[in-house]
């Protein structure tokens, strides 16, 4: 059945319309697809299963979805069901479908619910399709038991109830407590047209931030340059090797280069660093308070 440029009735009665099919006509086409790829067997038995989708879409219209779409994804999951069916394992092909088609209605609905994402686990997906539900029962026996519970006990038995971390339900109850605004929407009249965009905050350094931090990187070059400036030629070059590439040498290799062994080129460094610390201690009272 094809659902592309179908509204939701036109669909619903072709569905009505469509075949209903016994175990034994089932089963062989099952095994039509699944064995020869039998692509008309595959389209008799979508069909034929199209109003269970049809009316499992149905149950999710509360969640704002277009009707329609619910309906293509409810199709969607019925396809997978088909393509993954396993006629050898004595289930009835809807039986089956119910759960892939549950699944890709339920995916699309959290995915639509809001640009935020709403949840990505089985718990918190679980959370969003019954804590609406579970509230309401929870409220009516308290009710019943005269009994009032305040949002922190609901929440608990939420928690428990669907047996999810309360954090979770914390955050559903946020997630489900209004729909998205638009930034750019007016805070109100009085505002004179102030949109909720102006009031983030600007996350980009300032202007006083950026030159700061260019004065002191400067300042910095130049405490280092006169601190190298302090070390003879080959204190400088095991520095330069060891310290300021990217990837730094090894003693072990440096040794081989000037005929040193490990320990004397580890000895050398050693001395390079105190020579550049004294250097910069020598230079400002900050460079102390630094290094201290």
């Amino acid at each position: 059945m094809a659902l592309d440029g179908l509204n939701d009735q036109t669909l619903s009665r072709r569905a009505m319309k469509a075949e209903l099919l016994d175990a034994e006509t089932e089963l062989k086409l099952a095994y039509a697809w699944r064995d020869q790829r039998d692509e008309e067997a595959l389209h008799r038995l979508i069909t034929a299963y199209m109003r269970l989708a049809i009316s499992m879409a149905a149950k999710f219209k509360r969640y704002g979805a277009p009707m329609n779409d619910l309906i293509q994804e409810a199709g969607l999951g019925l396809m997978k069901a088909a393509d993954k069916f396993d006629p050898d394992r004595g289930v009835r092909f809807s039986t089956y479908a119910v759960w892939w088609i549950k699944a890709s209605i339920q995916d699309y609905v959290m995915r639509n619910w809001s640009m935020v994402r709403t949840g990505s686990t089985s718990s918190q997906k679980s959370l969003f399709f019954n804590m609406r539900r579970v509230q309401a029962r929870l409220e009516r026996e308290a009710a019943a038991a005269g009994q009032t519970l305040d949002r922190h006990q609901l929440r608990q038995m939420i928690s428990t109830e669907v047996g999810v971390p309360l954090a979770d339900v914390e955050m559903m109850e946020g997630r489900l407590s209004g729909s998205d605004y638009s930034l750019n929407a007016t805070q109100s009249v009085e505002d004179e047209g102030r949109e909720w965009i102006d009031a983030l905050e600007d996350d980009s350094a300032q202007a006083s931030e950026i030159v700061e931090g260019r004065h002191d990187t400067d300042r910095l070059r130049d405490w280092l340059i006169a601190a190298m400036g302090a070390l003879n030629e080959r204190e400088r070059f095991i520095v330069r090797e060891r310290k300021l590439r990217d990837d730094g040498r090894t003693l072990e290799s440096l040794g081989n280069e000037l005929g040193l062994s490990k320990e004397r080129v580890r000895q050398l460094e050693a001395a390079a660093f105190a020579k550049m610390r004294k250097s910069l201690e020598s230079q400002s009272r900050e460079v102390q308070h630094f290094l201290a």
